[in-house]
């Protein structure tokens, strides 16, 4: 008996409904960076690619445990002297609550080329309305 390995042209995508309204914003991550990733799948390889499609919905309605909303910074570097920008989490939050969502995702994934064609496979919206109903969705709790 051989050990099946998957391929691109085996795999078969298809697409998830996340929705984050109510839920935390980590737990949400984590689901949405496994479903990308393929782990959910019993043919996962970790050397191929075989993720699939996320959409995740009530962006916005994701909220942060404890107080990680006041001590939770989002920091990131110019490149010249002195610029270091730093944001609050209730903040970033409260203007892109999608960013702050594919933050979470995108530290979730590997960082290389598997992780970076994953991302490009997640869709963030902060209110319930998406763009791709055409495609017949899954919704997952």
């Amino acid at each position: 008996m051989s050990t099946f390995m998957a391929n691109c042209a085996t795999i078969e995508r298809k697409w998830y409904v996340i929705d984050a309204a109510n839920k935390p914003l980590g737990r949400t991550a984590v689901k949405a960076a496994d479903i990308l990733r393929g782990k959910h799948r019993p043919e996962f390889t970790p050397n191929v690619d075989c993720g699939e499609f996320v959409i995740i919905i009530n962006a916005d309605k994701a909220i942060l445990t404890g107080k990680k909303a006041e001590q939770k910074f989002y920091r990131h570097h110019s490149g010249y002297i002195g610029g270091l920008k730093s944001v609050d989490y209730k903040t970033l939050m409260a203007t892109r609550p999608e960013f702050a969502m594919e933050l979470a995702v995108k530290g979730m994934l590997p960082h290389n080329t598997l992780g970076d064609k994953a991302f490009t496979r997640l869709h963030v919206y902060a209110g319930e309305n998406h763009e791709q109903a055409a495609q017949k969705p899954i919704v997952i709790d």
